[in-house]
């Protein structure tokens, strides 16, 4: 079933699920029904529920944690398939969740980045020095086209402005596509050409060191879904709210309360696969429509033994093509199991979804066997990524496009006649496209309830 058959069957389905009205709550309390199971709803339930409130969660999937899933296909090496890094640990929430629940978390070190060339060199010492002197530089004509600009572009058009007008030779002209795709595209999901020159990089952060979880980030997850009432494989098909309460419709009935927090991704709210009635308010529609949904795509690797450098935390490759297997996070340097993860993002992560497994997987090999020869093994497994197929998100998180800004994600996160309230990373106006954004965004839905 594609993405738009919910609402064609939508009809012929209300007889039928009418008479399968889901009763899940008793009498008394108010009653708030949580779509979505990711972190969002998960800190959005249990903020409610500590608070006295009766709440029940319906999730789509098989599994709870939505964007954030940690694979257990190989019994020894948990690996997060979506959400990776907790980004900034000082104050960090998610931080603070580790800790108090004494879960490994191990710093990654982004100056311990060993990059290579098509030739397979590294760089030299000189060439790591003259990498830092182009990102400076290029943070300095990005920061003086936003000072001379009246009018919001695409960052793109101002990094091509800066190669036509300055005399760059072919090698910097990689090397400053290499920085844009790793600093830029592979933090925001999006490439140049969709991002916002005036607000890409809008919103605060923690300070701190980023960290992994070697354990996986679902322990996070257990930990926040323990108590919850939560209902999987229960796919949402339409949002009804009016002064008597709210009826959501999934594909195994109908859950009546008195209010909802709706935790749907950006993609999924784009796709219109959900129904809202009456429609959402015509400024929280635009703000669907205006804001975009990126692409991070993950590539596991694991090979009979490590060949590579094990006391690199991170593989760069300048490549001819932006983003062609640019930059890979070493497992073995943290776990020493042979295991290398690649990333691609948005234009390149869309051509590559469109190939085989194999077809990526041979064609990061060709990559690999350019830096570390032609002997290296071939993998014995691996495991791939397509969240742009992925019909419960669309996508793997949010940006920010030109024209838009924190106002259009707070507009997504308004509520709607006190019986909706918006939660997920896509509405968090400080912590947007971050794990812990989408926790906190939760917590304040929970507050915006507390306070009718």
């Amino acid at each position: 079933m594609n993405r738009r058959d919910f609402l064609k069957i939508t009809a012929l389905l209300a007889g039928t699920v009418a008479m399968n009205s889901c009763s899940v709550f008793e009498d008394g309390d108010e009653k708030i029904i949580v779509v979505g199971a990711g972190i969002a709803g998960l800190s959005a339930a249990q903020t409610l529920q500590k608070w006295g409130y009766k709440v029940v969660v319906l999730e789509a999937r098989s599994r709870v944690g939505g964007r954030i899933w940690t694979s257990r296909k190989w019994e020894d090496a948990p690996l997060d398939l979506g959400a990776s890094w907790i980004h900034g640990v000082s104050g960090n929430p998610i931080a603070k969740l580790a800790k108090e629940n004494r879960i490994k978390i191990v710093e990654t070190d982004y100056d311990n980045q060993w990059i290579y060339k098509e030739d397979g060199s590294e760089l030299t010492n000189e060439e790591y020095e003259s990498l830092e002197e182009y990102e400076s530089t290029i943070t300095e004509y990005i920061a003086e086209a936003i000072a001379e600009r009246d009018d919001d572009v695409p960052l793109k058009s101002i990094v091509d402005a800066v190669l036509d007008n300055v005399s760059v030779s072919a090698d910097e002209k990689q090397i400053i596509l290499y920085l844009l795709n790793t600093i830029v595209e592979h933090e925001y999901a999006a490439d140049i050409s969709e991002l916002s020159l005036f607000t890409f990089d809008e919103g605060d952060e923690y300070s701190g060191e980023d960290v992994i979880f070697p354990g996986g980030y679902d322990q996070i997850i257990e930990i926040l879904a323990k108590g919850l009432d939560i209902r999987l494989n229960e796919t949402v098909q339409r949002v009804a709210y009016e002064e008597a309460g709210v009826s959501i419709q999934t594909n195994k009935g109908i859950y009546k309360g008195d209010r909802a927090v709706i935790t749907l991704p950006l993609g999924v709210l784009k796709s219109g696969q959900v129904d809202f009635s009456p429609s959402l308010p015509s400024e929280k529609q635009d703000a669907i429509r205006r804001l975009g949904m990126g692409l991070l795509d993950k590539l596991y690797l694991r090979f009979p033994s490590i060949f590579w450098e094990k006391d690199a935390a991170l593989l760069g490759y300048l490549g001819e093509n932006k983003g062609e297997w640019a930059e890979w996070l070493n497992i073995a340097h943290y776990t020493n199991k042979p295991i290398l993860l690649g990333f691609n993002a948005a234009t390149f992560a869309r051509k590559v979804d469109k190939w085989s497994d194999q077809q990526i997987v041979d064609s990061a090999m060709t990559m690999l066997r350019n830096i570390f020869g032609a002997n290296i093994p071939d993998p014995l497994d691996w495991q791939i990524t397509r969240w742009a197929d992925d019909p419960f998100s669309w996508g793997s998180y949010s940006y920010l496009a030109p024209g838009t800004n924190s106002k259009t994600l707070k507009e997504l996160a308004r509520s709607v006649d006190g019986k909706l309230f918006f939660a997920g990373e896509a509405t968090s106006s400080d912590y947007q496209s971050t794990v812990h954004g989408a926790y906190l965004s939760g917590i304040r839905a929970a507050e915006e309830i507390w306070v009718i």
